[in-house]
């Protein structure tokens, strides 16, 4: 057993050395990806949560205080314990449940809404994400910039365009994450050996923000995470 995040003054938590070997030997495949280990696992004992390494081991995103009780509400935090965005559950629909996205701790002019979609008859399409507070366009126009363009979006009321679609099975950690474009912006992968509870996240940063990306697996981690064996792909 080591540590995955020899960088980070907090308390000692480990997951296995073959995890942390493996997130260290495989680099960045370019300039524009980068590769994040998820461990489904708190740094505070008395919690349940997230912690995300980047491919050195360095801790960089943490989600503490997480439970399926309490789960309207989650901060995802840096590796310094600073509020960068927080899902708050918006309505519980038997058509879809659907979240809201905010800016730090503020509960005003969500930046995105992303609704379940397991009642589809698209079976591969878990959730839809807009823009700003409204739900997603049925045919939305195509966006002139390929970066982070849940930025767009307007956070007053209305309809606003689609941002990102998910699809595949969190379950079995096998997701894409497409844009407006339909380009693959992230994935959701499992790691061999390890269960679900330790996973990558490979994220294009040029086209989304990797802050984004985490967000949106905790909105999977809130829709699906107590069915685990559902949504298979």
């Amino acid at each position: 057993m080591t540590k995955v995040y020899p960088n980070a003054n907090l308390a000692a938590l480990t997951i296995p050395a073959a995890a942390t070997a493996r997130a260290a030997s495989r680099p960045d495949d370019s300039a524009g990806l980068e590769a994040l280990t998820v461990w489904r696992k708190s740094l505070l004992l008395s919690c349940k949560g997230f912690t995300v390494y980047d491919s050195r081991g360095n801790l960089v995103f943490r989600v503490d205080s997480y439970s399926a009780r309490r789960g309207d509400e989650i901060v995802l935090m840096d590796a310094s314990g600073k509020p960068l965005l927080t899902t708050r559950r918006k309505q519980r629909l038997i058509l879809g449940d659907s979240w809201q996205v905010f800016d730090g701790e503020t509960a005003v002019n969500p930046r995105f809404t992303a609704r379940k979609q397991s009642n589809l008859p698209n079976r591969k399409c878990l959730a839809q994400v807009s823009c700003g507070s409204g739900s997603p366009s049925p045919s939305p126009s195509p966006s002139p910039s390929s970066s982070s363009s849940w930025r767009r979006g307007s956070g007053g009321g209305g309809r606003s365009q689609l941002a990102y679609e998910i699809e595949g099975s969190y379950g079995q950690r096998g997701c894409a994450i497409y844009d407006e474009k339909r380009r693959v912006v992230a994935e959701i992968q499992r790691k061999e050996s390890f269960g679900n509870d330790v996973f990558r996240l490979v994220v294009q940063r040029e086209m989304i923000d990797t802050e984004v990306a985490m967000t949106l697996v905790i909105l999977l981690d809130q829709m699906f995470g107590s069915s685990s064996g559902r949504f298979s792909s």
